[in-house]
């Protein structure tokens, strides 16, 4: 393999911040400033529903194991959106799910993320043996450019020879690139700070029990409840059996962030597609006849299509009270 060379002019956008506002680290003691020196640095912000950093994460795991004899050091800093993800417990069971073994810094009460202006779920930033940010990169995709910076900053470092070959990512599951030319439905959250098209009729009544009725028509991209739901700003809350949701929509996956009112006490639902059980378009978590279970807060995988892909009708019965519906994701 032909080493790697310094080809790009990289900017000085800034110096690394310190992490001394972590509130705990998972897979490692505090990273100090005095443990990076001398070290490339990529530092990864990330929230554990996020499923564009979840189709980001083969990438990043793929990076840590080719260079860490190299001198890259990854840092996950976990910055929550949901409540429930400033549950340490939860951070470390789905990070070890997703088989992130590199240190984690955990960020509850958004002090990392201020001290570098972030705004984005996921976020790189590629810090060089200096100790100065040299390249950022917001979102999913652009993973070649991202490696070949990387292996610019070890080569500037002079860590030996950086091979100059890319890493080979196939991601697999929910970390399944998104089908772009299919997507047709963007992320919708379900709490009403937040939530856009919702057409059960009568609207949203807020932070308060109601039953709800679906709309005899959906347009796409239209979502209604029907039963007995709760609706916050930041969820909607089933407070009766049979509860429903039913969504229109265009993308070859959907997704679920769920979690339970009662900690531990699961909740069943059962999923259709145009009226019918899934079959062969069902999710990771959903069996051919559409039945789940939300037992941990977390994404879950309702609906893998195979094609052709068109405008399918969605709806989700939870045959339990006391589920906690957060937001749609699509891919």
């Amino acid at each position: 393999m032909q080493p790697a060379r310094n080809l790009m002019q990289l900017p000085i956008e800034g110096d690394l911040p310190l992490f001394d506002g972590a509130t705990g680290w998972i897979n490692s003691k505090a990273l100090t400033r005095n443990d990076l020196r001398g070290k490339v640095v990529l530092v990864e912000f990330w929230t554990y529903t996020c499923i564009n950093w979840l189709r980001t994460a083969p990438y990043v795991r793929a990076w840590a194991e080719k260079y860490k004899d190299k001198g890259l050091v990854v840092i996950g800093v976990h910055t929550p959106e949901f409540e429930f993800e400033k549950n340490v417990d939860n951070v470390r069971r789905e990070s070890a799910n997703q088989k992130v073994d590199y240190p984690i810094a955990i960020d509850s009460d958004y002090t990392i993320w201020s001290a570098f202006k972030n705004r984005y779920w996921p976020a790189l930033y590629f810090v060089d043996a200096e100790g100065r940010i040299r390249h950022h990169q917001f979102g999913e995709g652009d993973y070649e450019r991202s490696e070949r910076v990387i292996q610019q900053l070890l080569a500037d470092a002079q860590n030996g020879d950086v091979r100059a070959d890319l890493v080979s990512v196939t991601g697999q599951g929910l970390e399944t690139a998104a089908d772009l030319k299919e997507l047709g439905s963007p992320e919708n959250y379900l709490g009403y700070a937040r939530t856009v098209n919702f057409a059960s009729p009568g609207g949203i009544e807020l932070d308060k029990i109601h039953t709800y009725e679906m709309p005899t028509k959906f347009m796409l991209n239209e979502w209604a409840l029907a039963g007995g739901w709760k609706v916050s700003m930041t969820a909607a809350i089933s407070e009766a059996p049979n509860a429903r949701i039913g969504y229109r929509f265009h993308a070859r996956d959907l997704h679920l962030v769920m979690s339970t009112s009662t900690s531990g006490t699961p909740v069943r639902f059962r999923v259709t597609i145009d009226g019918q059980p899934p079959g062969s378009d069902h999710g990771l978590d959903v069996d051919e006849r559409g039945n789940g279970v939300v037992t941990h807060p977390r994404l879950y995988q309702l609906i893998r299509q195979t094609r052709p892909i068109t405008d399918r009708q969605f709806e989700i019965e939870f045959l339990d009270a006391g589920v906690e519906v957060h937001a749609f994701t699509f891919g």
